[in-house]
C-alpha cells in the first residue's frame, strides 16, 4: 500500500555555495536529519499548525552574501599579514569576512535567512603553524587591530564575532595536527585547530601512526564533536557526553602553549606542582581574550569498546532519577561514562523522537510509569572489562532501588547512533518559523529542584512553548542542567528577549550561567553580578597584564574592557 501521509518538503539539498544558508547551516552540507512522522505531528497539535502551514517555507537565507561593507583595515596593512602567512592564506572577500565572524547560535541562523548582518571581520588570516601566531600577534599589537580566534566555528554564544571587526585567525585551516603522543605519560601534544573525528581516529590508530602498545581515545564527546576542534574545547571550558567519567576539557588538559601581546609560554609538564596559582588554569576558558592556544597537551585514556556496558532505565518521577543518580554518583563503587536523566516533558518528548512503538508507551503505562511523570534515564560504562561491570551491576541495583524498572541497553544504544545529529533539524523547523535552541547550567544537588522548576515555570510562562530538560553531566556535589525549548517565533528581536529571560531566570535561581558552553559575548553581561566585584577585578587585571591594547577579543569574554 502506498504511503500518503503529508510530511513536509524537509530540504534535502546542499545550501548553493557563497549564500547565507551555507554559513549558518549545521555540520555536514549533504547531511539533513528530519523530525520522525510522531514529531512532526506533536509540532503540529502543540503549535496549533496544519499541513497547510508547512506547505511554504519561510526565508531560507539563499541570497548570496553581499555586505556592501569595506574593510577598515589598510592596504598596508593586509599586505604585512599576506608577508608573514603567504597571499594564499589571507582573505577579504564577503563571503569569508562573513563565514569566519560567525558562530551556530539559534540567533544568527534568524538573522542570516533575513540578510542581516552584524559585525564581521576586516580579513581572514590563517596562520600555518604557532610562528605565523606569533607574528600576527605581534604586528596587530603594534598596529592596534583586533583578532578574535575562529576555529571549528560551532559557538553557541557569539564567541567567534568580532565586536570591532580586525583578523578573524583561522586557526582549524592548518594548525590541525597530532603532534605527539607520549605513551609513557599518556598524553598527546595536538594542534588547537585539530577536528574531534581526526583527532579521535589518530588515537585509535596510535599503534599505526606512533608505534604504541594501546589504542586510546580522548574521552570528550561534546554533541558538536564532529565540528569543534580540541582547542576550542578548552578555551571554552567545553564538556563532553561520557564527562561523569574522564572529566570535563578542563580535566583532561595536562599543559598548554599560548602566543599573547605580552609575550609567548608554555605552561609545565607535571601531574601535579605546588607552585603557587597555576597559570595553567587561569587560560583554560580564557576564549582568546589573553592569548592565543597555538599547542595543547592532553590526557589520553586507553580505548576498549570491547568492555562498554550500556543501560536503560524508567523511573516513576524526576524526584525519583534525581535521588538514584545523587546516589550513583557519591557511592564511591565508580562513575558511568554517559549518563542522562531526562525530566518527564523530555522523556515524553523524547520517546516520539526517538520512535519507541505504541506498544511499548502501553506497556510503560500498565507498569505504572505514567506519561508527564515518568523519566528516562540512559548510559554507558566504560574501561577494564571488571569495572564496567561492577558499575553497571550497582547501578541498577541502585536505580531499582528507587523504583526504576530496566530498559536493557536498547534506549542507550539508539540514542549513541544519533547523539551527533540532533542540531541537524533547527534548519527543518527554521525553515517553518519554530526555533529549537538551549540553555544549560551547572547545579548543587540541594537546589536542583528549585532551578528546574523555576527556569521551566518562566519558559512554560510563554504560550505554546515546549520545554524539555535533562542532566547529563554528573559529580558528588551535582549536575548540569540542560534546558532545551522550542517555540513559533519568526523576529530575532523577539527571540532575543526571550533567551535573555531565560539567562535571567537561571541567574534568579542560583543556577551558573553557563557549564559547558562557555560565556562569549552572550553571558558577558551577567558575569559581574555573577562573579561579583572581586573577581572581576582580578580578571580585569590579568587582561591588563596579557592584553594591555585590548587587541584579543574585545568585548568577548567577560567583557573585559580597560
Amino acid at each position: 500500500m502506498t504511503d500518503t501521509k503529508f510530511r513536509p518538503d524537509w530540504t534535502e539539498t546542499a545550501p548553493p555555495a557563497g549564500t547565507y544558508r551555507s554559513i549558518f547551516k549545521y555540520g555536514n552540507p549533504n547531511h539533513f536529519k528530519h523530525p520522525s512522522d510522531a514529531w512532526y505531528e506533536m509540532i503540529k497539535r502543540d503549535f496549533h499548525l496544519r499541513d497547510e502551514d508547512f506547505v511554504t517555507r519561510s526565508a531560507e537565507g539563499l541570497k548570496r552574501v553581499a555586505l556592501n561593507r569595506p574593510s577598515s583595515l589598510k592596504p598596508n596593512q593586509i599586505e604585512a599579514l599576506r608577508s608573514i602567512v603567504g597571499a594564499e592564506n589571507v582573505s577579504c572577500d564577503d563571503y569569508s569576512r562573513l563565514k569566519f565572524a560567525s558562530g551556530k547560535t539559534t540567533e544568527e541562523m534568524m538573522e542570516l535567512r533575513e540578510g542581516i548582518v552584524r559585525e564581521v571581520a576586516d580579513v581572514v588570516v590563517h596562520p600555518r603553524d604557532k610562528h605565523d601566531v606569533r607574528q600576527i600577534v605581534e604586528y596587530c599589537d603594534r598596529e592596534l587591530i583586533p583578532v578574535t580566534v575562529f576555529s571549528g566555528g560551532s559557538s553557541v554564544n557569539f564567541g567567534c564575532r568580532p565586536s570591532r571587526g580586525g583578523v578573524a585567525l583561522a586557526v582549524s585551516t592548518h594548525m590541525n595536527k597530532l603532534l605527539e603522543i607520549n605513551e609513557q605519560n599518556q598524553t598527546a601534544r595536538v594542534q588547537p585547530g585539530m577536528f574531534g573525528p581526526a583527532y579521535e581516529d589518530a588515537l585509535h590508530r596510535a599503534p599505526q601512526l606512533w608505534q604504541t602498545k594501546h589504542r586510546y581515545t580522548c574521552g570528550h564527546f561534546p554533541q558538536s564533536f564532529e565540528y569543534s576542534t580540541v582547542g576550542g574545547w578548552v578555551v571554552t571550558l567545553g564538556s563532553g557526553q561520557a564527562s561523569t567519567y574522564y572529566g570535563d576539557a578542563c580535566d583532561i588538559v595536562f599543559s598548554q602553549e599560548y602566543v599573547t601581546p605580552a609575550g609567548a609560554f608554555k605552561t609545565l609538564d607535571y601531574p601535579a606542582t605546588a607552585t603557587g596559582p597555576k597559570v595553567n588554569d587561569i587560560m583554560k576558558g580564557a576564549e582568546g581574550a589573553f592569548g592565543i592556544l597555538v599547542e595543547v597537551t592532553m590526557k589520553i585514556f586507553r580505548y576498549m569498546p570491547e568492555n562498554r556496558k550500556y543501560f536503560s532505565f524508567m523511573y516513576p518521577s524526576w524526584e525519583a532519577a534525581v535521588a538514584a543518580s545523587r546516589e550513583i554518583m557519591q557511592a564511591e563503587f565508580g562513575r558511568p561514562a554517559v549518563f542522562r536523566i531526562s525530566d518527564p516533558e523530555e522523556t515524553d518528548r523524547g520517546l516520539k523522537l526517538y520512535g519507541i512503538p505504541d506498544l511499548a508507551d502501553k506497556y510503560l503505562t500498565l507498569r505504572g510509569f505514567q506519561p508527564l511523570s515518568r523519566c528516562l534515564c540512559l548510559g554507558s560504562a566504560e574501561g577494564d572489562k571488571d569495572y564496567t561491570r561492577l558499575v553497571a551491576k550497582k547501578i541498577k541495583a541502585v536505580a531499582q532501588h528507587h523504583g526504576a524498572i530496566s530498559l536493557s541497553g536498547y534506549a542507550a544504544r539508539k540514542w549513541e547512533r544519533s547523539r551527533y545529529t540532533e542540531p541537524y533539524m533547527r534548519e527543518d523547523l527554521g525553515d517553518y518559523g519554530i526555533v529549537i535552541d538551549t540553555l544549560e547550567a551547572a547545579v548543587t544537588w540541594d537546589n536542583l529542584h528549585r532551578l528546574h522548576e523555576g527556569v521551566r515555570a518562566y519558559i512554560k510562562s510563554r504560550p505554546d512553548t515546549m520545554c524539555m530538560t535533562h542532566a547529563s553531566h554528573f559529580y558528588p556535589q551535582g549536575a548540569n542542567l540542560y534546558f532545551i525549548f522550542i517555540a513559533r517565533m519568526n523576529n530575532p528581536e523577539e527571540f532575543q528577549k526571550f533567551q535573555r529571560g531565560i539567562i535571567d531566570s537561571i541567574a534568579r535561581h542560583g543556577g551558573s550561567l553557563s557549564h559547558h558552553h562557555g560565556v562569549g559575548r552572550m553571558i558577558a553581561p551577567w558575569m559581574e553580578g555573577h562573579l561579583g566585584k572581586e573577581q572581576m577585578a582580578v580578571l580585569r587585571a590579568l587582561k591588563n597584564h596579557f592584553d594591555p591594547h585590548n587587541i584579543m577579543n574585545p568585548g568577548g569574554l567577560l567583557e573585559l574592557k580597560q
